[in-house]
């Protein structure tokens, strides 16, 4: 790519970035939590899960199990049926357990503090642990979710066929200072305009600046 071709690529990035902004002023996380230990549990949940339906059994989860202590004493059975509206709740309730034990266990209760930490704890990957890290104001991170994935790559912002490609691709193009936002502008988007299947193309802001090389 010339130095022209480049330039070019940056002021269209620029101006994704100012409409995402003006659509979007207040993008923030739409999961409800009072805690880092409600919020760590609340983003575990929402793998392969709307946040709303997150949003509706994690009232009942954290008025019965409100500190990892309690979590880690819970039944297998009674958790599973709190959440038994989420995806995979099966596995998400020996996570939920096993990973409250680990809290006691190996963290005093408390929330880790670094990637390394948080990866270790049951049910936590990649994506997880920098959500976690990026809403408690701990670390930069660009976290890479179904909706960052294909927002991103249909607006030119990145390049890649795996999340991992498409975080680093983010974190190299776009400077630290929007990454959260940039995060929850795209969720957003992709949500409410930029679906997976019949994208509301025709009503999009960002139509004119939407790239057409790079397709989901």
């Amino acid at each position: 790519m010339n130095r022209t071709s480049h330039s070019s690529e940056q002021i269209r990035r620029d101006t994704v970035l100012k409409i995402l902004t003006k659509l979007y002023p207040d993008a923030a996380t739409e999961l409800v939590f009072g805690s880092d230990f409600e919020l760590l549990i609340a983003v575990v949940l929402s793998a392969q899960c709307t946040d709303k339906k997150v949003n509706e059994v994690t009232p009942e989860l954290f008025r019965r199990y409100s500190s990892p202590d309690r979590l880690s004493r819970a039944r297998l059975a009674t958790i599973e049926k709190i959440i038994r509206p989420i995806n995979y709740y099966k596995t998400k309730a020996k996570h939920l357990l096993n990973l409250a034990k680990g809290l006691v266990t190996q963290h005093d209760c408390k929330i880790p503090k670094t990637h390394e930490e948080l990866i270790r704890l049951a049910g936590v990957g990649n994506k997880t642990a920098n959500v976690v890290l990026s809403e408690l104001g701990l670390a930069n991170t660009f976290p890479v979710d179904t909706h960052v994935f294909r927002v991103s790559r249909r607006l030119g912002l990145a390049e890649g066929k795996t999340r991992e490609d498409v975080e680093r691709s983010l974190k190299q193009r776009i400077s630290q200072i929007y990454w959260r936002k940039l995060h929850h502008q795209l969720i957003l988007h992709g949500r409410r305009v930029c679906t997976a299947q019949r994208p509301r193309c025709i009503s999009c802001a960002l139509a004119q600046n939407c790239s057409q090389r790079i397709r989901n």
